[in-house]
């Protein structure tokens, strides 16, 4: 059965007392992104990364991703600004996971500032931006070489996966084998793919990790309007979350907070632990 986690920054800006918060809940696993000693995990020096790793370990807690920004940025600024932002950090990111011991280190979607004009974007990023792919398989390569699991996550935004489509295309375009797709279901559902069976299952042999999150569509549409808990929202959560435990695709599955307008009659007191319990009630992950 898988375990249950939830971003750091979930629970607030002082990380000790975020990580006895997994303790409380009876969490198990930790997905690092930011408000770590009021770093994003990427940022941290050694010393840091290891003072944050024996918080962790006292607690009998364990890393399971980290959750980087690395790659979301406009296809449009160019190789040299990605190789800048994203190889030049790399080797100091690979002494951090050193440090932290993850099973798997995320890396983003890049966006594209065409968005908007692109019904699908092979043509465009093999025809102007042919440096991209080569540059994850670099990427991957580099991390994989340092002993490290990596995943890319479907981001909003501009981003260049927005349906089953071209995420297929994205990692047969990537070509690096050990690579597995985070699966965030409101991030897709945003940029254009709801959330459905048939969507899970176009996906399921790429996914390794599974971001789950509320959301409510608005009368007569589709597309997200409001943040919602798990219980309130308005895609199928139970099934599509019961299928992903039972063909055990996702070891570890992490909740997201919510993306949309907050309705004002809605009281998102507690929602984090009220979708814990949800979560445990409805698909039995314990």
């Amino acid at each position: 059965m898988p375990r249950l986690t939830i971003l750091n920054s979930m629970v607030g800006s002082d990380f000790p007392a975020a990580l006895d918060k997994h303790v409380e809940w009876g969490l198990t696993d930790v997905d690092l992104k930011d408000q770590i000693f009021g770093k994003a995990v990427a940022d941290l020096t050694r010393d840091e990364a290891a003072n944050a790793a024996r918080l962790i370990a006292d607690r009998g807690l364990t890393t399971h991703c980290l959750s980087t920004g690395f790659f979301f940025a406009e296809v449009e600024r160019g190789e040299a600004e990605f190789r800048q932002r994203f190889m030049e950090p790399l080797d100091d990111l690979i002494v951090v996971a050193r440090e932290l011991r993850p099973r798997l280190v995320r890396l983003l979607a890049a966006r594209t500032a065409r968005r908007d004009e692109l019904a699908h974007v092979q043509a465009y990023i093999e025809g102007d931006h042919p440096w991209l792919m080569p540059l994850y398989a670099e990427a991957v390569a580099r991390l994989q070489d340092a002993g490290l699991s990596v995943t890319v996550e479907n981001e909003v935004g501009g981003c260049i996966l927005s349906s089953p489509d071209e995420i297929r295309w994205f990692f047969e375009a990537l070509g690096t084998p050990d690579v597995c797709l985070t699966w965030d279901v409101q991030n897709l559902w945003q940029m254009g793919s709801p959330p459905t069976i048939a969507v899970y299952e176009s996906l399921r042999d790429l996914i390794g990790y599974y971001h789950l999150k509320g959301g409510q569509s608005g009368p007569g549409s589709d597309d997200l309007k409001w943040r919602s808990s798990l219980a309130d929202a308005s895609w199928p959560v139970v099934e599509i979350t019961r299928e992903v435990v039972s063909d055990g695709v996702s070891p570890v599955i992490c909740l997201n907070p919510s993306h949309g307008a907050a309705r004002p009659d809605v009281d998102f007191t507690d929602i984090v632990a009220r979708d814990i319990a949800y979560v445990r009630d409805e698909v039995f992950v314990p």
